[in-house]
């Protein structure tokens, strides 16, 4: 059942031609219907319908044939565009050749913020960004939140957790500014740009080591600012554990922690406040 058809029966409910109960016996035998049973997984094929994000595919502790058969079922139920997270590059190019589409290097083509252009339905590539791991099966849509989602990176050594978030939040239809090494070992870069934080709807701050950097960067936005903590950093920093520590007992207001590494979940928490109403 799709949102046009949902929309006819609550209408159909208003006007007494249909019962509530029918109404919600309707959308029962739907929802029965709405998972696609591989033996190995269950396809949630309308969860777009119900939150307006299609099921991500975690690409980690699958096979490619598991990964290309999620793929080509979520296709078939009419999802035009999945996002793969943690898919390796030696696996991305297994999930193409299953698929039988090309494999896109979108960063060597286009740039992580442009990779994927316009192709056509039946020769659509599987679209890769080696630095994130993270590959998508159609277009990137064109940005349509309220404003901008500023992800901003310690150092280098943070780019693929910071680009998974980048890459998640522009999949779900938000523009990005990207600030990379810009950590407070060298506060100047951060400071210069002070503007994309203040116009920003959201900040992401990802930082390994210590972990200051989403304390600067919440002293510095009046948007929620959503901190990752890395794995990147010396013994004592614990795999990203004293990062981490060091976000939740963050002395600036508004600053969020998700987990270690977790630039995906960084990136869509973004880009739903990005997309959140107003008014």
């Amino acid at each position: 059942m799709d949102a046009s058809e949902l929309r006819r029966l609550a209408q159909a409910v208003a006007d007494g031609a249909v019962t509530p109960d029918e109404l919600v016996d309707r959308v029962r035998a739907d929802a029965a219907r709405s998972v696609a049973d591989l033996g190995y997984a269950q396809v949630d094929t309308q969860r777009g319908l119900r939150t307006g994000v299609s099921e991500v595919v975690y690409g980690a502790g699958k096979t490619a044939d598991q990964i290309a058969g999620i793929l080509a079922a979520m296709q078939a139920a009419g999802q035009a565009r999945v996002l793969v997270t943690r898919l390796a590059p030696d696996k991305a190019a297994a999930v193409a050749r299953l698929l039988d589409v090309a494999l896109e290097d979108a960063e060597a083509s286009s740039g992580p913020s442009e990779g994927c252009a316009d192709v056509s339905d039946s020769e659509v590539p599987l679209r890769y960004w080696p630095t994130a791991q993270l590959a998508v099966r159609g277009d990137l849509p064109a940005p349509d939140g309220n404003g901008t989602v500023v992800v901003a990176a310690a150092g280098t050594s943070d780019l693929p957790v910071a680009e998974e978030a980048a890459l998640t939040a522009e999949f779900l239809g938000s523009r990005v500014t990207r600030l990379y090494d810009v950590g407070v070992a060298g506060i100047h870069r951060l400071l210069a740009h002070v503007d994309d934080i203040a116009s920003a709807q959201a900040v992401v701050a990802v930082a390994g080591m210590e972990g200051a950097l989403a304390s600067v960067v919440g002293g510095l936005a009046a948007c929620p600012v959503i901190a990752v903590p890395t794995s990147v950093g010396y013994g004592a920093s614990f795999g990203g554990v004293a990062a981490l520590l060091a976000m939740l007992n963050s002395c600036a207001s508004g600053v969020s922690v998700v987990n270690i590494d977790n630039g995906f979940g960084a990136g869509y928490q973004a880009s739903l406040i990005n997309h959140a109403k107003v008014g």
